[in-house]
């Protein structure tokens, strides 16, 4: 049983969902350039707009990222793009939905001797068909690929990321947590 009444923390949700917005985009890319595990691999979000479903992520090649033969690290390729997908569509569809990642496949296409970025997109279309595809309450399975390119564009590795989506009533994952602000877009 809280020690705090009801009605703090309806308070406490609203001054955030006031608050919060306008400051989530930059402590959310401030977060993830300082996640331990992104510093260590050399990955750097670049641009970050969730309501715009929008992700440009980049990495450099140093020490703490090459592989035995001195390119690229593909773990550290996955790394860089793994979580967007997900953290964009949790913005983008709200609190009324869960989403998790299903499966994920990497294509080493080339080696990557440089700095490698990858840009995620995710268009308005795209909510709209999923929204009309949960509607019954059904799991939904979308595939994302994104190219990750060098400096010269010359594509380095394919990442393809199969992800569940389902309206929350209708999942076991009720009390996935979110840990961005999307109260704000979902009503």
């Amino acid at each position: 049983m809280s020690l705090l009444p009801t009605n703090f923390e309806t308070l406490k949700r609203r001054a955030k969902q006031s608050i919060m917005p306008l400051l989530t985009p930059h402590l959310l890319k401030l977060r993830i350039n300082t996640y331990a595990p992104y510093v260590g691999a050399g990955i750097k979000i670049e641009h970050i707009s969730l309501d715009q479903g929008l992700c440009v992520v980049s990495m450099g090649l140093n020490s703490l990222n090459k592989n035995i033969v001195g390119t690229q690290f593909g773990g550290s390729l996955y790394s860089m793009v793994d979580p967007f997908y997900m953290l964009m569509l949790m913005h983008q569809l709200g609190s009324h939905y869960v989403v998790w990642d299903k499966s994920s496949h990497i294509d080493f296409v080339a080696p990557g001797h440089s700095k490698v970025t990858a840009r995620m997109k995710i268009p308005s279309a795209e909510i709209i068909t999923i929204q009309e595809l949960a509607k019954d309450g059904r799991a939904v399975f979308r595939d994302y690929s994104v190219d990750i390119v060098d400096e010269q564009q010359k594509v380095v590795a394919t990442v393809t990321k199969t992800l569940y989506i389902r309206l929350r009533k209708h999942s076991k994952s009720k009390d996935q947590s979110i840990r961005i602000d999307t109260d704000a877009n979902s009503a």
